[in-house]
């Protein structure tokens, strides 16, 4: 049998075990082995996590740190971050099955977010109002919320951190992070660079755990100011009523099942390429995947001819080699949801072009990339999120009507187009319902640009400069500039 690794979580700057000695399993997904363990937080380990950020909010050095000196802090994290990539990106890939080749790139390319709210750490400005009352001077600040709870799903586990905690602590918010019950090693290797880069025991913390008590107390505790949430609809309903007992502030990010429309002046040959890399790439595991493929009936038939190869070639295997195209999915559920719909969209008149099953012979949570043209909009699959490598295609002749298909989704994160026409991209990306819209690309992310959702795909912004000032408040603060006494409310005047 593997060794297996016993994890602990970072609380006020140690590690530690959950206070009863609950643990829990990780499994690669790749081989069904259990490799990792992780403590199972009690209510009193998120009690004492919770206190830990409060303090170092309040009291500590982090507290009397300029912007600048907390800026420093999140530029080293971010050099760290990199320097650590190939560490971490083997690690994630262990955990969650996602390619190495991507966990890599992800966890340097991640530096830059630390990097980006490092230089905008001291860039958060008050202003001067210019009052209708004389003498007065009136002017406002930016101050920290306090301690923010950010929950983070198995995928894309370090950028979800980096995009809630950077902006976090920019702002001056101590942290307490919750990694998923199903993976979370990643994070808790991220944790290790935490001290190194020298911010202050208690600013940070990590905990691992289940939904229920983690989870449930860490979102409804009395000291938590904010909750940063990215998970599932259900998840994110017991989030809505648990901040109903502290009256956090909260944003969620939900996912969707994003349409991905190529009109018939399109570069096709782009299109097929931007389609594969929005489904497959993660093996469909990502909340953006172009999972809704609208196809102009023009050049519906050879767009699918070309993509329909590129699946049926794509290298399934072990995502640790350099070689290997596309890896397991992360859960047994995920699997057993995907045959359980796409048995269900052969039912319902749905035609498999590619793939529809496990792979045969690996031990591991193997899916076939999965094309499956639907002749129906209202098939179930066309608006259900599998996460997972599998595609609903649609045919469409006229604009109105796909972005009206577009359009019906209850999800609302992310889109795509692809044509040549510079006006209809500008016409048809102002009316699709969704807090991204790439044309003529797919699956684009920097730290400069925010992304969110609308419907159930969520609320708030991740990312970009609006991030940081979500983390904070304004306070307004009123001077009298003169000399004369305040006057007698009961004096005749």
């Amino acid at each position: 049998m593997p060794a297996v690794t016993a994890y602990q979580m970072l609380i006020d700057g140690q590690w530690v075990d959950a206070s009863d000695g609950a643990r829990y399993d990780s499994v690669d997904p790749a081989t069904g082995d259990v490799w990792a363990s992780m403590p199972e937080a009690t209510s009193d380990d998120v009690d004492r996590a919770v206190r830990a950020a409060e303090a170092a909010g309040i009291s500590g050095r982090w507290a009397s740190m300029t912007p600048t000196e907390r800026g420093k802090c999140l530029r080293r994290l971010g050099d760290l971050l990199a320097d650590a990539s190939e560490t971490l990106g083997r690690i994630e890939t262990r955990d969650t099955g996602k390619m190495f080749k991507e966990t890599r790139w992800q966890a340097k390319y991640i530096a830059e977010y630390f990097h980006f709210y490092a230089g905008a750490a001291d860039k958060i400005e008050g202003r001067t109002l210019p009052i209708d009352k004389p003498d007065m001077f009136v002017f406002t600040n930016r101050e920290p919320l306090g301690v923010v709870a950010a929950i983070v799903p198995w995928n894309s586990q370090l950028f979800l951190t980096a995009v809630k905690i950077g902006p976090a602590l920019a702002a001056g918010n101590t942290v307490v992070l919750k990694g998923s019950e199903c993976s979370a090693a990643p994070i808790l290797e991220f944790g290790k660079l935490i001290a190194e880069a020298g911010i202050p025991d208690g600013v940070v913390n990590i905990i691992t755990g289940h939904g229920d008590p983690c989870g449930r107390v860490l979102t409804s505790h009395p000291r938590v100011a904010r909750v940063s949430f990215t998970g599932g609809p259900v998840s994110a309903g017991h989030v809505i009523r648990n901040t109903a007992e502290n009256f956090a502030e909260l944003s969620l990010e939900l996912g969707g099942k994003s349409p991905f429309i190529v009109f018939d002046d399109a570069d096709i040959d782009s299109a097929v390429n931007g389609s594969v890399a929005g489904i497959f790439a993660a093996s469909g595991q990502s909340c953006v995947a172009g999972s809704r493929l609208y196809l102009h009936d023009a050049i519906a038939d050879s767009f699918l001819a070309k993509m329909t190869a590129i699946a049926n070639s794509i290298q399934i295997g072990d995502p640790q080699a350099e070689d290997t195209q596309m890896g397991p999915l992360c859960t047994p559920a995920q699997i057993d949801h995907i045959e359980t719909q796409v048995a269900r969209a052969v039912e319902q008149g749905g035609r498999i072009l590619a793939g529809g099953r496990r792979v045969d012979g690996m031990d591991g949570l193997f899916f076939q990339p999965t094309i499956i043209e639907c002749p129906d909009p209202l098939m179930e699959i066309v608006d259900t999120e599998l996460f997972g490598p599998v595609l609903a295609v649609l045919r469409f002749s006229d604009e109105d009507d796909v972005i009206a298909q577009a359009n019906r989704s209850v999800h609302g994160l992310a889109a795509g187009l692809f044509t040549r026409d510079s006006a209809r991209s500008m016409r048809v990306s102002r009316r699709l319902r969704a807090g991204i819209v790439w044309v003529n690309t797919y699956r684009v992310i920097s730290p400069i640009a925010e992304f969110g959702g609308s419907k159930q795909s969520g609320y708030g912004r991740e990312s970009g400069m609006q991030a940081v000032y979500d983390y904070t408040r304004p306070k307004t603060v009123w001077m009298n500039l003169s000399d004369d006494p305040v006057a007698n409310p009961f004096e005749p005047r």
